[in-house]
């Protein structure tokens, strides 16, 4: 079992090497200028960096068509500049995740090119085929709207084969012994090179039954998941999987682990959609809900909590009423919806780049149960560019300055355009200006992420969700280690006041002390505190007094 659990307070943040940071002047970013841009994510409060696919790609998916593991994108650098890359985030005490994209290859990968070119090739059957086309060929896209089956006929192979995602990206046999020895293979390789976890893409389609004669849903092979843990505490014990998996509440703890053998970590997909509904409604009863129905039994078991993230914003886990009340308030025209189901807008625009509801939305992402993991350019406020497709709309340059391409690069012409014009264009946000700016979100998120990195209990606590009579005020109440911290979150346009006993240790003061600000709060004489909350307001408190707390902390 692992010991030494460092992703339960980290501050993970994710990003794309193609769009970070261009050293060489060519228009696209590479591991040289990341490795510039470490400092800056150190002081940040970084303690983990999430690269998105970086392997050799033809590019048609943003890398996660994948045609060599083994390998550095040339545009992006080489393995070489990679060790350099892991070497200096480490030197900074920052740990390294990369994308494990392991459902489908490129179809230019050399495996599929060997398996479609011979049915006695070695590589046959590390695809999926179907001599004829299945009767449920259009059913089961990820990409609806835009994808129109996941079986392709492929002439030089004289058979269909299927694709769950698009028809250039041909599914792995991952029920093939071979395929999970090479997933291990892969896992062990970057590791060598540094890495310290992956976030695994697409794991309930990884894990499932695959073939032309499967009717209705497919059976699901978890000893897999146990498979890829055992190999990395094997390998390297603090390495660990964040999973992708946007699964239903009752199955969270197949992917876990009854007894915390599978996955360390997965995204909180219905904590992530009831909490836009919430920010939609100012309703947090949904939300309250979704905490209640996704408490892990374990304790090294991790929620990955996030706000915007480089796909869609999934509404497909709310009911029908709720998903339009979220696209009307966030997403009415069609033009920010995508695959019939989200928003493929980032956050700043969809709150209308309302500084305090922008607030109330990393406050309460930085105090839910579980790690933030925050997308690059969302601490300055970074726009969307709707005229790109799909979801290449939030995944522009990343915004440094004034300066042409923001900052990104020289090169006139960069691998997406840089959002140059609008409330958003980088003469507006960047980071430059924002350093500047004792009160700019930047600044606020880097003192809103040291708080979080000192307030443990989020991470390691038992959260309880208190009731105070308002339902658009979220309040959450942790205890660890003889501490409580407390925090309140107003959901509303309009200010709330609430009110609510508390229980502190005997002996100890029944005191609110606000870690944020001043505005601390004392029991009145019937013992209740009485809390006005501005509109979208939040207090951080803990519960009896800093000193109080840390004194407690050391017996």
């Amino acid at each position: 079992m692992i010991t030494d659990l460092w992703y339960k307070n980290a501050i993970v943040y994710c990003l794309s090497v193609e769009s970070f940071m261009d050293a060489n002047g060519d228009g696209v970013g590479d591991f040289r200028g990341l490795m510039r841009r470490l400092d800056y994510l150190h002081g940040l409060g970084v303690t983990a960096v999430w690269l998105m696919p970086f392997q050799t790609s033809p590019g048609r998916d943003d890398g996660y068509d994948v045609a060599d593991y083994y390998s550095v994108d040339p545009r992006y650098g080489t393995l070489g500049d990679f060790v350099e890359f892991t070497h200096a985030a480490h030197q900074r005490g920052m740990r390294v995740l990369i994308d494990l994209v392991v459902n489908h290859t490129s179809n230019q990968h050399p495996w599929f090119q060997s398996a479609r070119s011979d049915p006695n090739s070695p590589y046959r059957d590390w695809y999926v085929w179907s001599k004829k086309k299945p009767k449920n060929a259009n059913e089961g896209m990820v990409f609806p709207g835009v994808q129109k089956t996941t079986w392709t006929y492929d002439k030089k192979a004289g058979a269909y084969y299927f694709h769950r995602f698009y028809d250039f990206q041909p599914d792995l046999n991952t029920a093939n012994p071979d395929v999970q020895a090479e997933i291990l293979r892969i896992m062990g390789f970057w590791l060598q090179l540094g890495v310290s976890g992956f976030r695994m893409d697409a794991v309930p389609f990884v894990i499932a039954e695959k073939g032309a004669d499967i009717v209705g849903p497919p059976t699901e092979h978890f000893d897999m998941l146990r498979t890829f843990r055992e190999f990395l505490q094997w390998r390297r014990g603090d390495a660990i999987i964040l999973a992708e998996a946007n699964i239903l509440p009752e199955d969270d703890m197949k992917y876990f682990g009854a007894d915390g053998d599978r996955m360390h970590m997965m995204f909180n997909f219905q904590v992530n959609q009831s909490l836009f509904y919430a920010l939609a409604s100012s309703d947090t009863r949904p939300l309250a809900k979704a905490l209640k129905a996704t408490r892990p039994d374990y304790a090294t078991a991790q929620w990955g909590l996030f706000l915007r993230n480089h796909d869609e914003l999934d509404l497909g886990r709310l009911a029908p009423e709720q998903r339009q009340t979220v696209f009307d308030a966030f997403g009415p025209d069609a033009s920010m919806q995508l695959y019939d189901r989200g928003i493929r807008r980032r956050l700043a625009p969809m709150l209308q780049g309302d500084r305090r509801r922008l607030e109330l939305a990393y406050s309460l992402l930085l105090s839910l149960p579980g790690t933030p993991v925050l997308r690059y350019g969302d601490e300055i406020g970074m726009g969307d560019d709707l005229a790109l497709p799909e979801r290449q709309c939030a995944r522009t340059p990343m915004q440094w300055s004034n300066e042409p391409q923001g900052g990104f690069s020289p090169n006139p012409k960069t691998f997406l355009p840089a959002i140059d014009a609008g409330a958003y264009g980088f003469e507006q946000v960047n980071v430059a200006e924002q350093c500047r700016d004792p009160g700019s979100l930047l600044n606020w998120m880097e003192r809103m992420i040291r708080m979080r990195q000192e307030t443990q209990e989020i991470g390691w606590g038992d959260v309880e969700i208190m009731d105070v009579g308002h339902k658009s005020v979220l309040a959450l109440r942790y205890t660890w280690r003889n501490n409580t911290v407390l925090f309140l979150h107003n959901f509303h346009a309009e200010g709330q006041v609430v009110e609510f006993r508390l229980e502190p240790p005997a002996g100890e003061p029944d005191r609110l002390v606000n870690v944020l600000s001043d505005d601390h709060s004392e029991a009145n004489a019937e013992g209740r505190h009485v809390i006005t909350l501005e509109p979208y307001g939040y207090r951080w408190f803990r519960v009896g007094g800093l000193d109080y707390a840390y004194r407690r902390s050391e017996r």
